[in-house]
């Protein structure tokens, strides 16, 4: 019997290249749906869903291409029912796609969040040592930085748009190789298997891809 993919998407729908992702990864039978928490709101009233705080900014591409800079907060509030609206599409199977941590929310018992698949492997393949992040957003980098560091494990941060282009991509890989890193981690669900192959030609270390980390672990439950 075919099995469903819920995709929440913390911006608005559609987002084609995240659904071709996961769609890359998981059964093929399988059907996806894809919402977003945004969804149904002008981009006036997004821009009014600013971050109050740099522990409250998220990063995503609008459908328009736009990218901006959202309230977790406000996606947090907005959350619940785009979960509710997933599950009554027949989603037996749901992520969140994003790689922020976010607090308890109604609605998500059973849903997989990115951020404990990133923080679970990390914490396995890297018990010591130095682990670099690539982050889409400055103002995410202390924040991050404090989430994905524990004793014995140094976190250094370099700043990455999943927009760049491949010059601006290997500027900040090769930054982040100066400071050798044992384990990296694409911290945002907007990177892509194109970008990791760029940021794998200047760093030697393991690098774990959000999205395609993700997808895998799905691939667990849907088979």
């Amino acid at each position: 019997m075919a099995r469903t993919l819920g995709i929440a998407v913390i911006g608005q729908a559609p987002r084609p290249e995240i659904a071709a992702l996961y769609a890359a990864a998981v059964p093929p039978e399988t059907r996806i749906v894809l919402r977003g928490c945004f969804d149904g709101l002008s981009e006036a009233e997004i821009d009014a869903r600013a971050p109050v705080s740099a522990a409250d900014a998220l990063y995503t591409p609008l459908p328009s291409g736009r990218e901006v800079t959202i309230s977790k907060r406000a996606v947090a509030e907005r959350a619940p029912a785009t979960l509710a609206a997933l599950r009554r599409d027949g989603a037996d199977v749901l992520v969140f796609n994003c790689t922020g941590e976010f607090p308890t929310m109604a609605g998500d018992a059973g849903v997989l969040f990115p951020s404990r698949v990133l923080n679970g492997l990390a914490g396995a393949l890297l018990p010591r040592g130095r682990l670099g992040l690539l982050i889409p957003i400055a103002e995410q980098a202390e924040i991050l930085s404090e989430q994905r560091s524990r004793p014995g494990v140094e976190v250094v941060v370099e700043v990455l748009r999943p927009s760049a282009d491949s010059g601006a991509t290997a500027d900040a890989a090769q930054r982040l190789a100066a400071r050798k890193p044992d384990l990296v981690a694409m911290d945002c669900m907007s990177y892509t298997p194109a970008t990791k192959e760029i940021v794998h030609r200047w760093i030697g270390a393991p690098i774990l891809l959000a999205v395609t980390a993700t997808s895998r672990v799905l691939r667990e439950l849907l088979d």
